[in-house]
C-alpha cells in the first residue's frame, strides 16, 4: 500500500466566511458612494456645512415645508401641521406675502 501525500494549501481561500466579508466590503463602498451621489445630486451639500441656512420645499402649494438650520438643531415647519392640530397651533394665518420679479416682497393682510 502507498500513501499518497496530501499538500494542505495553509491560504484562505477554502474559508466561505471570506467571501461573505468580501460582499460586505463591497455593499459598504455601494451604499456610501450611493448617499455621496444623492446629496451631490439634489444639493444637499448646505446640510453638511457649518453656516445657518433656510430652505424651502414646495413653494407656493399646500404640501409647502419650511426647513431651518441654526448651529446644530434643525427645525421643520409646515402648514399642513397648522392645520391638522387646531388646539395645539403654532400660529395662525394673518396674510399673504408676493415676491415680485424685482426682489420687492408685498404683504396683503387678510381682513
Amino acid at each position: 500500500m502507498a500513501r499518497r501525500r496530501r499538500l494542505i494549501n495553509s491560504s484562505d481561500d477554502n474559508d466561505p466566511m471570506s467571501v461573505l466579508t468580501n460582499l460586505f466590503d463591497v455593499a459598504m463602498v455601494f451604499a456610501v458612494a450611493l448617499m455621496v451621489a444623492l446629496v451631490t445630486r439634489f444639493d444637499m451639500t448646505e446640510v453638511f456645512s457649518k453656516e445657518d441656512y433656510t430652505m424651502v420645499k414646495n413653494p407656493g402649494t399646500e404640501q409647502m415645508e419650511i426647513i431651518t438650520k441654526k448651529g446644530d438643531k434643525i427645525e421643520k415647519y409646515s402648514s399642513q401641521e397648522e392645520q391638522s392640530s387646531s388646539n395645539n397651533s403654532r400660529g395662525k394665518r394673518v396674510g399673504v406675502a408676493y415676491q415680485l420679479e424685482n426682489g420687492e416682497i408685498i404683504y396683503v393682510p387678510e381682513s
